[in-house]
């Protein structure tokens, strides 16, 4: 049994953590070991009200193992997992002493909660099949929880940061809101490829981020008899059949055969990013839509393009997501400057950033050209998608422009869900109510479909 006792208290805390959407990509890993980068990136931290990752972390002299749960099952191998170990050693090494605000006795030294046994409970509330950098969110929650619980302090400027990215890389950059850094470091040791924050959430407030879940299902079309079955009675077929899996090739293996095999990925890496970086954080001090944008979308297509020219290739979008840049490259075309700039990671999701001002403008695009009536479509903000669907009717020189250019039929069903959000802070607490551990028995009490 290793539910706690009557005898031994179970502290706990509940936090949640955003996810983030790089705008210079992460790509290369220059030590597997330690998780570091071979690159400098950037990206928006996005709102937890619409995408975040919500964690209980509990502690207790009880517990008799370390245990996690994910959206509500147990991960069984957790406690020996390289990851998830390096984020609670390394976060309960730097605890501090809990000391009784009343009485100023110490409840709990600093080496007794290095002793203890952690049970963690974590959940999404965005389907982690949309491929949202759900582990981001996740190993973000699990450090910022632990630090809280037992009131670790850095030794270093950054150190929780360079202890998230060992859980998952882009994750460090969620432990902070706005737009962020991750410093790929010099050291050798790690120590310094930690995150920076460059601006909070609130320095450009009118930062809007479109994401489109990209489906797998395959286009409608029409069927047209040519020749009946007689017709060439010799013929025959050799059946592959294709895996429908989400992603052909996994983030790390990806990553592994671009450093070993493209010179275009070293290229990137050391004369084409460093320069960007330096752009782009202008660009967004300054608010400055055209130049973010042309940047953003630049690195996505640089990005893909490493994949391409990684051997054998690797493909992570697909015809939909090439659908999308078309009509976004339409759309700035007609309207004279850069209103969208897409930018898409390791699958085929789109996330399209744009400024408020447009955001009903775009929605309206994008539904044109991908409907569906699914009432849930678009997940969340029903009034901007009620605004885009009723009140904002398009140009009709707009559609003849990126009808001409694209040569798109609308067509349902290839992309899923629509998320709508914009630019939100790093983790949070989040009341007691919300906990996912019962803090009487220190066992996990979410449950997937309801709590």
């Amino acid at each position: 049994d290793d539910s706690g006792s009557s005898t031994a208290p179970i502290y706990m805390v509940t936090v949640s953590a955003p996810t983030n959407i790089a705008c210079i990509k992460y790509w290369g890993k220059d030590s597997i070991e330690l998780n570091t980068p071979i690159n400098d990136s950037v990206s928006v931290t996005l709102d937890q009200e619409d995408l975040r990752a919500v964690t209980t972390a509990a502690v207790s002299s009880s517990f008799t193992t370390d245990r996690l749960w994910l959206n509500g099952e147990e991960n069984t191998k957790a406690s020996v997992d390289k990851r998830f170990r390096a984020c609670v050693d390394q976060i309960l090494a730097l605890a501090t002493d809990k000391i009784d605000p009343n009485t100023g006795h110490v409840l709990i030294s600093k080496d007794q909660w290095r002793s203890m046994k952690v049970h963690i409970s974590s959940y999404n509330t965005f389907p982690t099949a949309a491929g949202l950098a759900s582990s981001a969110a996740g190993y973000a929650a699990l450090v910022f929880a632990l630090v809280q619980l037992v009131q670790a302090q850095e030794s270093y400027p950054g150190q929780f940061t360079a202890i998230a990215r060992q859980g998952s890389g882009s994750a460090c950059r969620s432990l902070y809101g706005g737009f962020v850094a991750w410093r790929k470091g010099s050291g050798g040791d790690g120590r310094d490829s930690v995150a920076e924050q460059i601006a909070t959430e609130e320095h450009w407030p009118e930062i809007r981020a479109i994401i489109l879940v990209v489906s797998d299902a395959k286009k409608d079309s029409v069927a047209e008899q040519i020749a009946t079955e007689e017709h060439w009675s010799e013929i025959r077929a050799i059946i592959l059949v294709v895996s429908d899996a989400k992603k052909d090739t996994s983030s790390t293996k990806g990553m592994t055969a671009s450093v070993n095999t493209s010179r275009l990925l070293a290229h990137r890496a050391t004369c084409v990013v460093p320069e960007r970086m330096e752009q782009i954080t202008e660009a967004y001090l300054n608010r400055d839509f055209e130049t973010f944008g042309q940047l953003t979308m630049q690195d996505s297509n640089q990005f893909h393009a490493t994949c391409l020219d990684t051997y054998p290739p690797i493909f992570y979008m697909n015809d939909t997501s090439r659908n999308v840049i078309q009509i976004i490259h339409a759309y700035n075309e007609w309207a004279g400057e850069i209103r969208a700039a897409y930018t898409f990671d390791a699958g085929p999701n789109a996330v399209i950033y744009c400024l408020e001002s447009y955001m009903v403008e775009i929605l309206s695009l994008v539904l044109r050209y991908f409907p569906s009536t699914d009432e849930g479509y678009v997940a969340n903000k029903k009034e901007v998608a009620a605004a885009a669907i009723k009140g904002n009717v398009l140009s009709q020189e707009l559609i003849k422009a990126v009808d001409d250019a694209t040569g798109r039929v609308p067509r349902e069903g290839e992309v899923k869900m629509i998320y709508l959000t914009k630019s939100g802070p790093g983790p949070l607490l989040v009341r007691d109510e919300e906990a996912l551990i019962d803090q009487s028995t220190g066992l996990n009490i979410f449950q997937k479909n309801g709590r």
